[in-house]
């Protein structure tokens, strides 16, 4: 092996240069839930300080981690399980531990705001501070995912939070499947868009598994954006007691990370407890998103057909 010295003027130039790349490294969590909440507040922190060791800067946790994805039944007693926002105890330790580890982390959580109740997650920024609050927009309701029963629509609209590493893009499940959210958090300047997730099986139906459309419609958003996209998805197989009898979902993982074309750049199974983590270099990619002209060309005026249900009577 040899070694070639640079001339002292040029190393310090190049120094300077790599200290003027923006680099992030995020990080996607995949794991099974108990449906003890500390149990799985301890898990979530074990691996978020995992990413970290990794060398994470924006950490992304599932979907309402704190316990079972209740959804499955419409139960009054499971909304014992929401907590109000403001001094939420989770959000709370997850601030500590931000704050501690110098990491960017969503906390997924069940909110309740008075007489409403909303699927939200809060952005807590890499010294503790709480940049403010996404409430789910679009609320599923089928076999297995009765949020409807629970959630309010999301009132927030679509936001993007300036963190210290990157201006991020955040919204949840059941949001990753429209390409409008994805295209108004870029629009906001998004550089990364992070998806908390918790999907697997459909009860009605034992021969449907979306694990590849999901991950596709995903990987679609980041390459007609030009930014890179993170999916924190569970895995595992919850029973709960519904209002007809026992309902189980098993929860199919396959959480990823795909870069600006949409190209995966790190995946999980649909078995294992995994942290994934990906660098990416954000100057280089908006050089690239600027280049491509897919915000250059867009032709909003023409659009308006966006703003209708069915398409036949465009706004004027």
């Amino acid at each position: 092996m040899s070694i070639v010295s640079l001339p002292l003027a040029e190393s310090h130039t190049l120094r300077k240069m790599a200290e003027k790349k923006r680099l992030v490294t995020v990080a996607a969590l995949q794991f099974a839930c108990t449906d003890d909440v500390s149990t799985n507040v301890d898990t979530a922190e074990r691996l978020v300080r995992a990413a970290h060791q990794k060398g994470a800067n924006i950490i992304l946790i599932q979907e309402l981690f704190e316990g079972y994805y209740f959804c499955q039944a419409q139960r009054e007693d499971f909304f014992h399980r929401a907590k109000p926002y403001q001094g939420h105890p989770t959000i709370v330790r997850m601030q500590k531990l931000a704050k501690e580890l110098g990491v960017v982390i969503p906390v997924s959580f069940f909110e309740e705001a008075n007489n409403a109740h909303y699927n939200s997650v809060a952005i807590i920024d890499a010294d503790g501070t709480d940049l403010g609050l996404y409430r789910k927009s679009h609320i599923p309701d089928g076999p297995g995912y009765q949020e409807k029963f629970y959630f309010n629509p999301g009132d927030t609209g679509f936001k993007v939070f300036q963190t210290k590493y990157a201006k991020i893009g955040v919204a949840i499940c059941w949001d990753q499947w429209f390409p409008e959210a994805a295209r108004a958090m870029a629009l906001q300047g998004a550089e990364v868009l992070f998806y908390p997730t918790a999907i697997g099986s459909e009860p009605q139906d034992d021969g449907l598994d979306s694990r590849d459309h999901w991950r596709r419609v995903m990987q679609g958003h980041a390459g007609a954006n030009v930014v890179p996209l993170v999916a924190s998805n569970r895995i595992g197989k919850e029973t709960i007691e519904t209002e007809h009898g026992k309902s189980a979902i098993t929860f199919y993982g396959y959480s990823f990370i795909a870069g600006p074309t949409g190209e995966l750049v790190a995946a999980a199974d649909d078995k294992e407890e995994v942290v994934l983590v990906a660098q990416f270099d954000l100057d280089k990619i908006k050089s690239k998103r600027q280049s491509w002209g897919v915000f250059r060309d867009r032709r909003p005026d023409l659009y308006k057909v966006l703003l209708t249900l069915d398409g036949s009577n465009p706004v004027k």
